[in-house]
């Protein structure tokens, strides 16, 4: 194990656990711009790393909060797995023929984080747009009232899976910020607790099996992931405990103008 890797988790844990940003557009740049490891490696290693701490969270949600809708975690996985799958074996056929992939999993990265500071700059409207809809109790799991597109509900979420699913399969990014987004999006009526336990639901399987792919490609380093976990767990029960203490206001905007640069100088390299 490696203290400096762990210090890390623990660093990028606490600012998961205060803002809520899923760690992969805070880790995936830490672990290129700070340690050095190509990106192929940061992606692969971080993809494991959000689906095992992410399996924590969504227990909480479930057995807890109720706070998990099902239904919409199956549409987005239909979209996304397949196309996570398909992601993946592009990726592979690239570098059985000798081509470096690098570069598009680097331009994707910073794609990815711009789109994800974006999304934290539009998410708190969202959400106030949201809140001033009611929605009658035995109406709130059917898909077509709670959701912006009605009968065409199924195949717009399908679609924002496959989206979803070659995003983070290629920058490890997008699982968190984005998917929350998204989800407030096309479904503006549903609450907000449901919204992150239906996000935090689906992005497991996602991440797992394209960390697994990536896996399988060689580009997972255990010794990182194990330091990385070790740091983070405590780093989010943490930064969860104090994250009401910190005005939102001014930690959203400092944090999306971070993701912002990082992004633009990933997408620029």
């Amino acid at each position: 194990m490696n203290w400096e890797y762990s210090l890390s988790g623990l660093l990028v844990g606490l600012l998961v656990g205060i803002t809520g940003v899923g760690g992969g557009s805070l880790m995936t740049p830490l672990l290129v711009f700070l340690f050095g490891f190509k990106p192929s490696v940061a992606v692969g290693t971080d993809l494991l790393f959000a689906a095992i701490t992410k399996t924590v969270g969504v227990g909480v949600h479930h057995t807890k909060h109720s706070s998990v809708d099902w239904k919409v975690v199956t549409w987005l996985a239909v979209g996304s797995i397949p196309f996570a799958i398909a992601t993946l074996l592009v990726l592979k056929h690239l570098m059985d023929i000798g081509k470096e992939v690098t570069g598009a999993i680097t331009f994707t990265l910073g794609v990815a984080l711009l789109l994800t500071a974006v999304s934290l700059l539009v998410r708190s409207l969202l959400i106030r747009r949201a809140g001033k809809v009611d929605v009658p109790k035995d109406q709130e799991n059917d898909l077509e009232v709670i959701g912006r597109f009605h009968k065409l509900q199924i195949p717009a979420t399908i679609l924002t899976g496959a989206v979803l699913g070659v995003l983070v399969t290629l920058s490890s990014v997008g699982a968190g910020a984005l998917g929350t987004v998204a989800l407030l999006f096309l479904y503006p009526k549903m609450k907000t607790v449901k919204i992150v336990g239906t996000d935090l639901a689906h992005a497991i399987p996602l991440t797992a099996v394209a960390g697994f792919g990536h896996w399988t490609l060689g580009n997972v380093d255990f010794v990182l992931l194990g330091s990385l976990l070790i740091g983070s767990f405590p780093g989010i029960w943490v930064g969860s405990h104090i994250s009401a203490k910190i005005p939102e206001r001014y930690l959203r905007p400092t944090l999306a103008t971070i993701l912002l640069l990082i992004g633009v100088k990933f997408v620029l390299a």
